[in-house]
């Protein structure tokens, strides 16, 4: 959605979030507490709010680290399940160590790789690897499948 890139790309932290959501308060009261200064956009409180919470929960995200070898591998096994993952490589943000520490806070094991499949944690490399040898990784991500060649 056109209004989540144009919100996203004024700051370098956006967090969307929900007035009445208590996790939400959490969320923002983390990055406050590690001194970041993000845009704070309540969805409840946008006309368009309800729409842009459905855009934001499709699809699959991955915070990562260029210089990353795990990442790379976890990108690489999205893409061999035909998904194309929205990828945000964290070495160059001046909020890098603010977001390694938000996303270990969340429950990632290591900051990066960090995977979210339609808005919620999956986790890092092993707990991906571990649902995938399960057999589990594919119906979580089979909404965002591509079977185009």
């Amino acid at each position: 959605m056109e209004r989540i890139r144009d919100l996203s790309s004024k700051t370098a932290a956006v967090i969307f979030t929900k007035s009445s959501c208590c996790m939400c308060h959490s969320i923002k009261t983390l990055f406050y507490e590690l001194g970041a200064s993000p845009a704070i956009h309540e969805l409840d409180k946008d006309s368009e709010g309800r729409e842009m919470e459905r855009a934001l929960q499709k699809g699959v995200v991955i915070f990562t680290k260029n210089s990353c070898c795990l990442c790379y591998a976890v990108q690489v096994l999205f893409r061999d399940l035909r998904v194309q993952p929205k990828i945000h490589e964290i070495d160059n943000d001046p909020d890098c160590r603010e977001i390694e520490k938000a996303l270990v806070r969340l429950g990632c094991a290591n900051a990066v790789p960090a995977v979210f499949v339609s808005g919620k944690l999956v986790g890092s490399t092993n707990d991906v690897m571990s649902l995938h040898l399960s057999g589990s990784l594919v119906p979580l991500i089979k909404p965002y499948q591509s079977f185009h060649k």
